[in-house]
């Protein structure tokens, strides 16, 4: 699965995005492995996440470290924005993003979670407000356009075979 499209940036710069659904390690050359993304599942509600300094709600997620595999990466940024621990993960895909001067590459998961406590506060200051919702209404939270309607798609269909497993 291959999706064209195009996002605005917070500095109203229009990007190109490439969404693809295979390993995000392959042809990466050129390219910077960023960030992770998290459509987190506990019970029949997914969790989303809301910073008021950007001002919008989006699946928990936040950068690569350096030398930290994509697997680890969703379970520190899972913990750290939710105060959920990660119990199953399984990769949806990836997007590249062209801004003007690099590539990055930001990987899209599907995650069984299950509370650590009551959320506090995300070390980094992000995150302010967490929130369960019905997968259904995904879209009044956040529109991720073409790419984001597959990725849902995606993710509730995981959802469905990982519930058939129990």
């Amino acid at each position: 699965m291959r999706i064209t499209s195009t996002l605005k940036n917070r500095s109203g710069q229009i990007l190109k995005v490439i969404y693809m659904e295979n390993d995000p390690l392959a042809n990466l050359s050129g390219k910077i492995l960023q960030a992770v993304h998290a459509f987190c599942f506990y019970g029949d509600k997914m969790v989303v996440v809301y910073s008021n300094e950007k001002g919008y709600w989006t699946p928990p997620g936040g950068g690569i470290e350096k030398g930290e595999a994509i697997e680890k990466a969703v379970i520190r940024e899972v913990k750290e924005e939710t105060n959920m621990e990660v119990l199953y993960q399984e990769l949806i895909g990836y997007q590249d993003i062209y801004e003007l001067d690099r590539i990055v590459r930001q990987t899209r998961s599907f995650c069984i979670i299950k509370p650590c406590g009551p959320f506090i506060a995300d070390p980094d200051g992000d995150v302010t407000e967490i929130k369960l919702i019905d997968p259904e209404d995904y879209m009044h939270y956040f529109d991720w356009g073409e790419i984001g309607e597959r990725i849902m798609k995606q993710a509730i269909d995981l959802k469905s075979r990982y519930d058939k497993r129990k």
